[in-house]
């Protein structure tokens, strides 16, 4: 570990330091020694306020050659903010995470990702839809970025990666603690692609309800456009969705999400009664990015119905 990324992993483990203070800092030093010998007001001066403790920078330092060995030892990776493979959109963000850590591969940055999320537990109607919108876009070649949370997001990983395209999970935890546990082969599945699982907290982090919310800002800044399948009154999924306009991504709503039935889609038609556009098919969306050209003639070609049934009863054998 360079000395640079040292530096840049220490300032991310900093207790009591928010995003945009560690930013600051990550600018203000160059090497590990220049932050060793900072005073506590020296500090103060560079954040611009007060802190209430102060830390041991040894036991820092300590913490982090340890998660740089794990994840050297485990497959897993991490990438800085000053770093040149740092995703160039979270980079766009008001608030990007110090450092990025992820096993496989981090997407291109110069191929468009759907973000797509919904309900834990969608009727079958916006299931379907879900896995046929994500199959037909990765037969465009287009990949989609979700969580791995029971329901639209896992339905929406199984759509696009039988496409072939590879899948990007973010995560509310350590990249090696897969929650939930039952989409571990899930989770598999899409570094099996080519993709990756993709997350801001050290290896070893479990998931946490405060972990969610911020993950999901990462769903939308990896995003070119968010789709919110289906969604209920009170959803992670519209928190998605304000971060998504939040940053200027279009955010689109599914058809299934907002008919009216048995199923709670507050969510979903009240992002369509404030102007969020209807999706109904992978067309639609490929039509909105300019991408209906020769070579995405086969994007318009429905999975075929067999192909449909076994995954959809693959997938409603687990909780969703």
């Amino acid at each position: 570990m360079n000395e640079r990324r040292a530096l840049d992993l220490i300032i991310s483990l900093l207790p009591g330091i928010r995003l945009k203070e560690k930013i600051l800092l990550l600018d203000a030093f160059d090497s590990e020694e220049d932050l060793y010998v900072q005073s506590k007001n020296d500090i103060e001066k560079i954040i611009r306020r007060e802190l209430k403790q102060f830390w041991d920078i040894s036991e820092i330092r300590e913490r982090a050659g340890s998660i740089d060995t794990t994840c050297r030892m485990r497959s897993m990776k991490w990438v800085s903010l000053t770093d040149p493979d740092y995703p160039p959109l979270l980079r766009e963000m008001y608030d990007p995470p110090c450092v990025i850590y992820y096993r496989g591969c981090l997407p291109n940055p110069e191929k468009s990702l759907l973000g797509m999320v919904g309900t834990r537990r969608p009727s079958q109607e916006a299931s379907e839809q879900a896995y046929k919108i994500a199959g037909n876009i990765g037969r465009a070649g287009v990949s989609v970025v979700s969580g791995l949370a029971f329901g639209i997001d896992a339905i929406s990983h199984r759509g696009n990666l039988i496409s072939g395209s590879p899948g990007y999970a973010v995560l509310g935890s350590g990249v090696d603690e897969v929650y939930p546990s039952a989409n571990r082969p899930l989770a598999k599945r899409i570094l099996d692609s080519g993709g990756a699982l993709i997350s801001e907290y050290p290896p070893g982090t479990r998931p946490s309800k405060w972990n969610f919310p911020a993950r999901n800002r990462i769903i939308a800044a990896l995003s070119r456009s968010v789709l919110i399948v289906e969604a209920p009154e009170k959803s992670g999924s519209l928190i998605t969705a304000d971060l998504a306009l939040g940053q200027g991504k279009d955010v689109w709503v599914a058809s299934s999400g907002v008919r009216e039935g048995s199923f709670d889609r507050k969510g979903t038609i009240k992002l369509m009664n404030d102007g969020a556009e209807i999706i109904n098919s992978a067309c639609d969306v490929l039509e909105k990015w300019n991408l209906r050209g020769v070579d995405y003639v086969y994007a318009v070609q429905e999975i075929n119905n067999r192909d449909l049934v076994t995954s959809m009863a693959d997938f409603l054998k687990i909780e969703i």
